[in-house]
């Protein structure tokens, strides 16, 4: 019975393997196909990122929120 066992885990272990190999060189050829044809899709310019907000208005809105929160 254990034998059995061992054999099915085994059986199963190299079952995932296989898999596992398969699906990884699946996903490296198809990646190298998708390469080829990356010229013929436009790229996406770059976005900017927003201008960063005053930090003297986040000081004031601190500062702000300290005063009420001390005075009640």
């Amino acid at each position: 019975m254990i034998g059995q066992g061992v054999v099915l885990m085994i059986a199963g272990m190299g079952i995932v393997y296989i898999f596992l190999t398969i699906l990884i060189m699946v996903t490296k050829m198809s990646m190298q196909g998708i390469a080829r044809f990356d010229s013929i899709l436009p790229q996406d310019a770059p976005k900017k990122k927003p201008a960063a907000a005053k930090a003297a208005d986040d000081d004031a809105n601190v500062a702000l929120a300290i005063a009420v929160a001390l005075n009640g």
